[in-house]
């Protein structure tokens, strides 16, 4: 933890930028929480934690953050970069793995190809996971080379044009690659086995997706998870939360597209099925394995930290 009279130097620099964020955030949602004591007592020693990596390693860091859908990740990735930037000067690049979502076309063919539950993004194998992978190791090498990084539309289910993608000039000391399976561990062929909802039970009766899906993290996604050198999770207090938080994402979405057509609550509960085994395990493998625990209460609010 950080002492009091570092807490003053700090709060001069971001409070302003951190308060107007937050007001801006609370436009599209609920209100915050205990403002200033999650700065105070969340945001600062996660970012002083960030720091002192960075100095330790002299290169560029990696930082992983996951959490179950609606869990606050993106709200969260743009906290700590107002304050590494405000506070500590650093040149901050922050993208979600969903930017590297395969296109819908993409989708289409691998549907056909491999189980047509894969035509729904989301799970391992739905990512473009060769770009993912040169673009992280761009960012991290010495003789970095300006690039583009993708951004996907959740509206229309696809990327959004070239044109309209982040550039990014020059080297960053910090990347936060955020993502709800960021981190994740594949599970035992036993565990596979025994279908979790209704989802598995009527349309993977024969286990091919959930194999495939398994497969992917224990190999290609495993790869890219390596390239992390510290890992943030939100810990939600169950799986039953994420649906509640994804409906109020929703929410978000349709106001931010001006109106565009959002999925349905009924939708939400079907999409949400593709996402529950590796969630669920997540909580049971990261709030022991991940840097940072970071604790959210039932009323989406964070609570406490606890680094590892």
């Amino acid at each position: 933890m950080i002492e009091n009279n570092e807490y003053k130097k700090f709060f001069l620099k971001v409070k302003k930028s951190y308060l107007k964020y937050l007001r801006k955030q609370e436009v599209l949602g609920e209100p915050f929480h205990d403002k200033i004591g999650q700065l105070k007592n969340i945001y600062i020693p996660i970012c002083s934690y960030i720091f002192k990596q960075y100095i330790l390693s002299k290169k560029t860091i990696i930082i992983g953050l996951s959490g179950g859908q609606g869990s606050g990740k993106t709200t969260i990735t743009n906290i700590l970069k107002i304050i590494l930037k405000k506070n500590f000067n650093l040149n901050v690049v922050s993208f979600s793995i969903d930017d590297f979502y395969k296109t819908l076309n993409e989708r289409k063919k691998m549907s056909n190809k491999e189980d047509k539950l894969f035509l729904t993004r989301g799970v391992p194998g739905t990512h473009d996971i060769s770009f993912l992978k040169k673009t992280l190791n761009n960012l991290k090498k010495k003789d970095f080379k300006k690039c583009y990084v993708p951004k996907f539309n959740k509206s229309i289910d696809d990327r959004y044009p070239k044109n309209k993608w982040n550039k990014v000039k020059k080297k960053p000391e910090i990347v936060i690659f955020e993502g709800w399976c960021v981190g994740a561990k594949h599970q035992s062929t036993k565990k596979l086995k025994k279908p979790i909802n209704l989802l598995e039970k009527n349309f993977d009766k024969g286990m091919k997706w959930r194999i495939k899906v398994n497969n992917e993290l224990k190999n290609r996604y495993k790869f890219i998870f390596k390239q992390i050198d510290k890992l943030i999770f939100l810990q939600v207090p169950n799986f039953n939360y994420v649906y509640k938080w994804r409906t109020l994402q929703e929410k978000k979405l349709k106001f931010m597209t001006k109106g565009k057509k959002i999925m349905s609550g009924i939708k939400i509960k079907e999409f949400i099925m593709f996402y529950e085994r590796i969630t669920r395990q997540m909580l049971i493998d990261l709030k022991h394995k991940a840097n940072i625990v970071i604790k959210l209460d039932k009323k989406h609010r964070l609570v406490n930290i606890k680094f590892n």
